[in-house]
């Protein structure tokens, strides 16, 4: 297909305006360095609903979004009432590689083995959802399915490598060396195993997605 420039401007504006009306919750945080690519942000507590899956990073990917996706939309038991709710959807979706010696706790993410971030090695992830800010762990709904969990994580600081297009295994893992690097930089002291966070529906154009690798790091 070959587009005009006006008919390829028109598409672009009505595509970034829809993009726009779909605006969605994201976690509040602070940036208290800024040179980008790279951030380090300090998060507010969050609430998290998570699971575990096993795969590579794709198909732990499709198979825990549909997990959690599937509580959200209405698997689910609200608080004092015999009925499920619906919540509202929030953006990232993040993962990270999880060891299989290291036991689930709170959910929500993808957790490797202490120290390890070859991400070609991993075949278990955690994904979770950031939930809105109107809940708790008091009034939220609680998952059917005991696949997916919910949790609260602490405030926290996080360095934050923000790319676009598509993601694949060696570019998360190159991207990853990269944030690591960054921190070594900068003197931060990594506590926490590289996330990759996705800002996007599937059928937004590379070009305007928006990709995190993130690594939880001490309070400098």
């Amino acid at each position: 297909m070959h587009f005009k420039i006006p008919a390829l401007l028109t598409f672009l504006v009505v595509f970034l305006g829809m993009e726009s009306a779909m605006a969605i919750e994201e976690p509040r945080y602070d940036v208290r360095i800024s040179q980008a690519p790279f951030e380090l942000r300090h998060y507010a507590p969050l609430l998290i609903a998570e699971t575990v899956v096993n795969g590579d990073m794709d198909t732990a990917s499709s198979k825990g979004f549909r997990l959690i996706a599937d509580f959200i939309f209405g698997n689910n038991l609200a608080p004092g009432a015999q009925q499920p709710a619906k919540i509202a959807m929030t953006a990232p979706v993040t993962m990270e590689p999880q060891s299989s010696k290291i036991t689930m706790t709170s959910p929500v993410t993808v957790e490797p083995q202490s120290g390890n971030t070859a991400l070609a090695e991993a075949n278990q992830w955690r994904i979770h959802f950031v939930m809105p800010s109107q809940y708790s762990l008091a009034n939220i709904p609680k998952p059917n399915n005991s696949a997916v969990s919910l949790r609260e994580l602490p405030q926290k600081y996080m360095v934050v490598y923000r790319y676009t297009g598509f993601n694949t295994l060696a570019k998360v893992q190159e991207k990853t060396n990269e944030t690591l690097a960054w921190a070594k930089q900068q003197s931060l002291q990594v506590i926490g195993t590289p996330q990759l966070s996705r800002y996007d529906p599937p059928w937004t154009l590379p070009l305007f997605r928006r990709n995190e690798i993130m690594v939880e790091v001490a309070a400098p």
